[in-house]
């Protein structure tokens, strides 16, 4: 675990003063608001392929902040953290095998990536729900309460136990992408700051 608090060496506290403005003010979802938001999600339904840069900061015993680059390719992920001394933790797979690098000489092999995540780092990441709740989706079949900003772009998201709050979008992408997501449950802090979007 020793690696762990060296690759993410940036302060996770730092990550957040640095980049939590003020709470975007919230609107109850009317019908229009929710049927942009349908609109949207079918927009983005066809889009399997895409590479996310972004700051993360996690909390949890070996939480801790980094440069992210995700990149998705249907059911196949590789999500690559790199903390200030240069080291990386790299999570890959699919949607039946996740492959965990730079914790241990060897790497860890599982079928579920939250729970690897769990129990070699001691931190809480619903991987499969932020791969949607970073592009400002609902979890399809999972029950969600949305509010919206004044842009009509959703600012709150309650799914699953977890508030996920958009503090800010790519407003001139189309459509709109977040551009800082923020998802708490409990202690469970998982934070993105997004510097770029890109799609195959």
């Amino acid at each position: 675990m020793r690696t762990l608090r060296l690759l993410f060496s940036v302060a996770f506290v730092s990550l957040l003063a640095a980049c939590a403005p003020m709470r975007v003010k919230q609107n109850a979802a009317t019908p229009e608001a929710l049927a942009a938001q349908d609109a949207r999600e079918a927009a983005l339904a066809g889009k399997s392929r895409w590479t996310l840069e972004a700051r993360i900061a996690v909390s949890g015993a070996n939480g801790g902040s980094g440069d992210l680059i995700w990149r998705q390719d249907g059911d196949a992920y590789s999500f690559s953290v790199r903390g200030a001394n240069g080291k990386t933790l790299r999570l890959s797979g699919d949607a039946g095998r996740a492959v965990l690098e730079g914790v241990d000489a060897q790497p860890d092999v599982g079928s579920d990536p939250q729970a690897l995540l769990r129990e070699r780092l001691g931190t809480e990441v619903p991987f499969a729900a932020l791969r949607r709740w970073a592009l400002g989706l609902r979890v399809a079949g999972d029950p969600a309460q949305l509010q919206f900003g004044e842009t009509g772009l959703p600012a709150q998201l309650v799914q699953d136990g977890w508030t996920v709050e958009y503090l800010d979008w790519f407003g001139d992408l189309s459509p709109p992408l977040p551009r800082k997501v923020f998802a708490a449950r409990g202690k469970d802090k998982v934070r993105l700051v997004v510097q770029s979007w890109s799609f195959d």
